[in-house]
């Protein structure tokens, strides 16, 4: 019988992992990716994941051991040091006015503004961030953690208003510039996105490395076929029975289903996880996304 808790629209890894939802683990791959290097962007679609992956980098980051007990990471972390960390999240507004842009980073701005201080000569919002990422680091004497889910959400929603976007262009490109010019305040940072406005809005930080299309990050959102039978092969059963389908005839139904998602050349397939979680909670083909 099924008792997994499918962790469907679950995007905070910490509620996940304490209210027992099931998780795939990705923690080998952020490891990995936070390890060898400091600045990154990866695009992948709406739903597939991103922002649960940010969520992740944020526990890890607060040093919250606790959470990945019986994780890949948990062996391969060896410190478990609590970064500050400015975590950035453009989801929850919608972006139709010029003052839509300058209201969510003054709230975030604000905010951190209260836990590490602010000058007056900090007028702009890049200057407010840049000395924001600066005290942060002398504060705590740790280097700052920069998490941006969704950068392109206010350019995205722009779309059609020509002015509009050129607003916020002129408002975004300094802002992100602020994390190059406080580089050696900063311990690593990670940006997502749904496309690649890089020449547009992050021309000043030409120091990313963009995974998105990197064959050694595929898995790290989504759903490969080996981690299905890696994490779901008793739930495979159940659900071809529910079908009245052989188990090979289900697997096929869910390839052509969810599968055919191929972010560089000669890549596995990844299967779209709303979708596929959804399929699986129901036992039912459905247009979930």
């Amino acid at each position: 019988m099924n008792h997994k808790i499918y962790p469907i629209g679950i995007q905070n890894f910490e509620s996940l992992r304490q209210d027992g939802y099931f998780y795939i683990d990705k923690t080998a791959l952020m490891y990995q990716m936070v390890k060898t290097g400091r600045y990154y962007f990866l695009s992948r679609p709406r739903r597939f994941g991103k922002s649960l992956l940010v969520s992740t980098l944020e526990a890890y980051f607060q040093g919250k051991k606790e959470l990945f007990e019986g994780l890949a990471v948990e062996k391969l972390e060896k410190d478990w040091i609590k970064y500050p960390i400015l975590h950035l999240d453009f989801n929850i507004e919608k972006y139709d006015t010029s003052e839509s842009l300058d209201n969510i980073l003054n709230y975030n701005l604000e905010y951190w503004e209260r836990q590490y201080g602010t000058r007056p000569s900090e007028t702009s919002f890049s200057l407010r961030f840049a000395g924001i990422i600066q005290r942060a680091c002398e504060k705590t004497g740790q280097r700052v953690v920069i998490l941006v889910d969704e950068y392109d959400k206010p350019i995205l929603q722009a779309i059609g208003n020509e002015e509009l976007q050129r607003q916020f262009r002129d408002i975004l490109q300094p802002f992100y510039g602020a994390l190059k010019i406080k580089d050696s305040y900063i311990k690593f940072a990670f940006l997502t996105g749904v496309t690649k406005f890089g020449k547009v809005c992050l021309s000043e930080l030409n120091n990313l490395d963009d995974i998105s299309m990197w064959n050694e990050y595929v898995e790290i959102c989504g759903v490969s076929e080996r981690e299905i039978h890696n994490n779901l092969e008793t739930e495979l059963h159940e659900f071809a029975a529910a079908r009245g389908i052989t188990y090979d005839k289900l697997c096929a139904e869910l390839k052509e289903c969810y599968d055919g998602y191929h972010f560089t050349h000669n890549s596995i397939g990844m299967y779209n996880p709303f979708s596929l979680l959804n399929a699986f909670k129901y036992r039912e083909f459905g247009s979930y996304w």
